[in-house]
């Protein structure tokens, strides 16, 4: 992370007080930190939020320790606030996954994000409704204005799901935009929080939902939708399926002859 070679960056590390070296690794790299601390806290979310406490910046993000970005990531973020004041809250339709080991193991292409889809229930599988994928939190960044508009805080409350209540708060707010590069990666292992408690995960994001107001398909449309996807995905339906499930067509591109970046939809 601190190779991205981009010069406005503000790294922050919030230690639970460990005792498995993590300190003496940190201390070799404090000079190009911001600001770190080692100390007990109140488990993972409550250490995020003293984190963005201690954060100026306008492009907000959180990394988990078990997680990765990709050595483009913060110039392609940069570039893509910079050029289109209008993207408050972005992610990627690529999701990455690692191994146990930090071994690249898998690249999943989406069809696409929005604050609809979010609202619609379409960003929360499990839950008894079609929802094509999560939105990643490792690939998604925002701007601090939305942050601010949000109420400036990742509610604690949900100790597993905190990332999800975010989307919906930010679903309020802004529009998701999504941009077709890999931009970070979840690294699965046996003992992760995610693999070992999903069910109270789900519990938790689907609380969340139908308290930050989410309205999923009735039955018949969430059956079609569910049918319709199966055939859709046989016919190679990319553009079709994100219409029907509200997927945002508002994409970010580069374009390879003027080597900028350029809105579609």
């Amino acid at each position: 992370m601190l190779d991205q070679n981009y010069p406005n960056l503000e790294y922050v590390i919030i230690d639970g007080g460990s005792s498995d070296g993590s300190v003496e690794i940190i201390r070799k790299y404090e000079s190009r930190l911001a600001f770190w601390v080692s100390e007990p806290d109140k488990g993972q979310y409550d250490a995020i939020n003293k984190g963005f406490s201690h954060t100026t910046g306008d492009i907000m993000a959180w990394l988990n320790s078990d997680d990765k970005y990709l050595p483009w990531t913060f110039t392609t973020i940069a570039d893509l606030f910079s050029q289109f004041p209008q993207i408050e809250w972005l992610t990627s339709v690529f999701h990455c996954f690692w191994d146990g080991r930090g071994r690249f193991v898998r690249c999943e292409a989406h069809d696409g994000f929005s604050r609809t889809l979010v609202i619609k229930g379409g960003a929360l599988p499990g839950c008894g409704w079609y929802a094509p994928a999560f939105v990643q939190q490792e690939s998604t960044f925002w701007r601090r204005s939305v942050w601010n508009k949000t109420g400036a805080t990742i509610d604690v409350s949900y100790s597993l799901a905190a990332d999800f209540d975010f989307w919906m708060r930010l679903a309020r707010e802004a529009e998701l935009y999504c941009v077709e590069v890999p931009l970070a990666g979840f690294r699965r292992h046996k003992s992760q929080k995610t693999a070992n408690h999903m069910t109270e995960y789900l519990r938790q994001a689907r609380e969340s939902f139908v308290a930050r107001g989410g309205r999923p398909a009735g039955m018949l449309k969430n059956f079609w939708l569910k049918k319709s996807a199966k055939l859709l995905r046989y016919l190679n339906r990319r553009h079709a399926i994100a219409c029907a499930q509200q997927g945002n067509r508002n994409r970010a591109v580069l374009n390879a002859d003027t080597g900028r970046w350029e809105l579609t939809g």
